[in-house]
């Protein structure tokens, strides 16, 4: 596990910083990059976490272009990156051209084969990170050239598979060597889970959940209010979400959301959801843009039973990064 060291960069005197081959690579002071959550990850909340030391991402998602061009422009000059949902771009990369025109530092790719893609984003002089469920799927972006491998643990909210962080992290680090940087994702949300993800192997975390619960997110506040009242077992993994959206996601990909109404309603009854979606897409549409926490999906992980609050994304970013510190500090001491 990497132990925390001073570097080179106008930071205040008294900021905590961890140093890895991530921040090395990515000239941090946090190894953590938060994670492009659809709709919710804009250009506010990828540049204030760049702007606290991390690194941030722009949530892509669909690929809806608008949304990329306006998510960029509330970046401003900030050194962002931005991630999509890699089977959606296999119909239409309008948007992945609209945001390698804006020279990203880095672009994430989820759900599918990233080769058609990474000579154009590595032309563009951006990142290629990959996110995975597998080793297998590990191994085969290792071989498209991924620059940054994300084992991603069934514990993240949003759409994912069925391992679990604490085994993939390692198992993944084994499979692919040490070259690619990586990055443990799922269930991360505090110095704790930071430094785990240190010691089992990774160079960094992808945090999702904790920043979608931060002042710049795009989540609604209603949602995060249903959120933090519930533990990590109020959360259930399901497909009743895509259903009423219309996506056809891959089979092997699940959602993690809040357990509620909506779920309870139709997550056992696939084929009558199935035959009421289209008529009922455009109410489904209308109660997630109300905020209504009963009758849609709130995208959040099991992480969600360790955030209490919604602060803005730097002292998020700061406050992980001091607990890993005390965390890591703690167990050299223990060991003497």
């Amino acid at each position: 596990m990497p132990r925390p060291t001073p570097r080179a960069r106008d930071t205040p005197a008294d900021a905590a910083m961890i140093a890895t081959r991530l921040t090395e690579r990515f000239g941090l002071t946090a190894p953590i990059v938060s994670a492009p959550m659809a709709m919710v990850s804009g250009g506010r909340l990828a540049a204030a976490v760049t702007a606290a030391g991390g690194l941030g991402l722009i949530g892509g998602g669909y690929a809806d272009p608008r949304f990329v061009e306006d998510a960029f422009r509330d970046a401003g000059n900030a050194a962002v990156g931005v991630g999509f949902i890699t089977w959606r771009l296999d119909g239409d990369d309008t948007a992945l051209a609209e945001a390698l025109a804006h020279r990203p530092r880095a672009v994430m790719l989820s759900f599918g084969d990233p080769a058609p893609y990474a000579e154009r984003i590595r032309a563009a002089g951006a990142a290629l990170i990959c996110q995975v469920q597998t080793v297998a799927a590990a191994r085969a972006v290792h071989a498209a050239g991924a620059d940054v491998i994300v084992a991603q643990g069934t514990e993240a909210g949003g759409h994912g598979a069925a391992r679990a962080t604490m085994t993939l992290v390692p198992e993944v680090r084994d499979a692919v060597g040490a070259e690619p940087l990586l990055l443990a994702a799922g269930g991360i949300a505090d110095g704790r889970g930071l430094a785990a993800a240190l010691a089992l192997g990774a160079d960094g975390a992808l945090v999702g959940t904790r920043f979608w619960a931060s002042e710049e997110a795009l989540s609604h506040p209603r949602h995060r209010a249903a959120a933090l009242a519930t533990t990590g077992d109020g959360t259930v993994r399901q497909r009743a979400t895509d259903i009423a959206r219309l996506f056809d996601w891959p089979a092997e990909f699940t959602a993690r959301v809040l357990d509620n109404a909506f779920v309870r309603r139709w997550e056992g009854d696939p084929e009558g959801h199935r035959a009421v979606a289209a008529r009922e897409a455009e109410a489904y549409a209308a109660a997630f843009r109300d905020g209504d926490p009963d009758n849609v999906g709130v995208f959040v992980g099991e992480a969600v039973g360790l955030i209490a609050d919604a602060p803005p994304a730097a002292q998020i970013l700061q406050r992980m990064v001091r607990e890993a510190e005390a965390v890591i500090s703690g167990l050299g001491q223990k060991r003497r």
